[in-house]
């Protein structure tokens, strides 16, 4: 027995057949109405929002333009001149005197560089370990102790301002530091923290050196207070040059020549 089989009915489209629309027209204007409405905060920016930020853009370009200085390295002197510290002195002599330090400046850095670590930059050392250096009788006495135990070095116990220091070591100088550097040191250590003794000529410390050639070890404060009290002799060379006089002349032109024969 033959039974027909039902067809089965046509299911409805989801939304608009666009094949059955001739007009092309209505095609594009349902195919715009579909399409995702704007969210919030995809709104175009207001054409003022546009035009303050350009003009903050513009003023500050500006501004940078005008009080830069072409980023130069006078940017920042109010003045618009030469720095006070790069301007010369007149004359060749005013300009070596602005370059060249003082002694006790370059001694400054001396004392910076190598012996503020042990003796601190106040001079007062550190209590039990490195004796002091302001108002110690070795630093404001005769330059001459003073220079041996910085030329050799010191060992052993050692006291200074009555304060005994049982292993006291200063290391020697004379192989690092040049006569120049030694005597600034010495000048700056003894003119400095209240002290004011006497300052050292480099032609002193070579002299010293050369008299010290023969002892390679580090002096014991027992050797140091042996030797006397006093400056070291062979300063600096008189101001005339120092120009021995010939025979037959009198040693000072001021004083009257010894009758010949």
């Amino acid at each position: 027995m033959n039974e027909s089989t039902p067809s089965p009915e046509p299911t409805p489209r989801q939304g608009m057949d666009y094949s059955e629309i001739a007009d092309v027209q209505e095609v594009h204007a349902a195919v715009q109405r579909e399409k995702r409405e704007p969210r919030v905060g995809h709104e175009p920016l207001s054409i003022w929002l546009i035009a303050i930020y350009g003009l903050a853009v513009f003023f500050g370009g500006a501004y940078i333009g005008r009080y830069s200085g072409n980023f130069s390295g006078e940017a920042l002197d109010p003045y618009g001149g030469e720095m006070p510290t790069m301007k010369k002195a007149g004359g060749p002599q005013g300009a070596q005197a602005v370059a060249e330090l003082s002694p006790f400046d370059r001694g400054k850095k001396v004392f910076s560089a190598n012996c503020q670590t042990c003796h601190q930059a106040n001079g007062l050392g550190v209590p039990g370990q490195y004796p002091p250096l302001a108002g110690s009788e070795f630093t404001t006495g005769g330059s001459q102790r003073m220079g041996m135990i910085v030329l050799k070095g010191l060992q052993g116990p050692v006291t200074v301002k009555g304060q005994q220091f049982g292993t006291a070591v200063m290391q020697p100088w004379d192989k690092t530091l040049t006569d120049k550097q030694i005597a600034d040191v010495m000048t700056y250590e003894r003119g400095d923290w209240g002290n004011s003794a006497s300052p050292v000529t480099p032609e002193q410390i070579a002299a010293l050196r050369k008299a010290l050639a023969d002892h390679p070890n580090s002096f014991s404060a027992p050797e140091v207070l042996s030797a006397p009290d006093e400056d070291i002799p062979g300063g600096a060379p008189p101001a005339g040059g120092g120009a021995s006089p010939k025979p037959g002349e009198a040693a000072n032109p001021g004083a009257p020549s010894k009758p010949q024969g």
